[in-house]
C-alpha cells in the first residue's frame, strides 16, 4: 500500500515535518511511504534573493511529482506552507493541473490529509489547511486529521504548531526556527493515522 506526500517547502520546514509523516506512514505494516515535491514556479534569480538556494538543493534529490502519481497512491499527505492564510502558489498551481483525474474519479475514496507551516504562531494555519480540504472534497477524497488522541496538541507550556486539522509547525518571523520536537512527533502520528485509515479502506 502506498502513501504519497506531496509538498512544496521553501526553506525546508515542510520538508522536515513531510520526512516525519513518511516515518509514521511505515511504521504501518505493508505501507510504503514516498516524497514528492511539486515543480517551483520561481525563477533561480528570485531563489537567490530569498536566500532559498541552499535549502532547494538540499531537497533535490526528491524527485518531482507528476499528476499522474497521484492516481496510483492509496493516500496523500500534502504539504505546504502558509501564504496569507492559504497554500502556496506552488501547490495551487500543480493541483490545477489535475482536472482529468477529477474528470476520471481517480482520487474519490482516497485518503487526503494535509500538513502546514507559518512564520508566526497565529499566521493562518488552520485556514491553509481548512481551505487546501476544499479541493480535497471536490476530488472525493477522504479527509483525515490529526486527532486528539496525540495529546501533544493539547500542551500549554510551549509554543508549537499542530491541530485536530493537521500538524503544523512555526517557522519564527526570520524563519530560522525548525520544527520542534512535538510538532514533528505531530507529523508522525499524523503519517501513521493516514496509513491506517488507508489500510482499512484499502481492505
Amino acid at each position: 500500500m502506498k502513501v504519497l506526500i506531496v509538498y512544496y517547502s521553501l526553506y525546508g520546514h515542510i520538508y522536515k515535518m513531510a520526512g516525519a509523516v513518511a516515518e509514521g506512514a511505515r511504521s504501518v505494516e505493508g505501507v510504503d511511504a514516498e516524497l514528492r515535491r511539486v515543480p517551483e514556479t520561481l525563477p533561480k534569480e528570485v531563489l537567490e534573493k530569498m536566500g532559498a538556494l541552499e535549502d532547494q538543493k538540499q531537497q533535490s534529490h526528491v524527485s518531482l511529482c507528476t499528476v499522474e502519481e497521484l492516481g496510483e497512491a492509496d493516500a496523500i499527505v500534502y504539504g505546504t506552507p502558509t501564504r496569507f492564510g492559504n497554500m502556496c502558489g506552488q501547490m495551487r498551481q500543480f493541483l490545477d493541473a489535475t482536472g482529468q483525474l477529477w474528470m476520471r474519479g481517480a482520487l474519490t475514496g482516497k485518503v487526503g490529509s494535509v500538513i502546514t507551516s507559518s512564520n508566526t504562531q497565529h499566521g493562518g494555519q488552520e485556514s491553509t489547511i481548512l481551505s487546501f480540504h476544499l479541493t480535497l472534497l471536490h476530488h472525493g477524497m477522504v479527509v483525515v486529521g490529526l486527532p486528539y488522541t496525540f495529546q501533544g496538541q493539547m500542551i500549554a507550556e510551549e509554543i508549537s504548531g499542530c491541530s485536530p486539522y493537521g500538524a503544523s509547525t512555526i517557522a519564527g518571523a526570520d524563519g530560522s526556527r525548525s520544527p520542534s520536537d512535538n510538532e514533528l512527533a505531530g507529523a508522525r502520528f499524523q503519517g501513521e493515522h493516514v496509513a491506517r485509515i488507508a489500510k482499512k479502506l484499502s481492505a
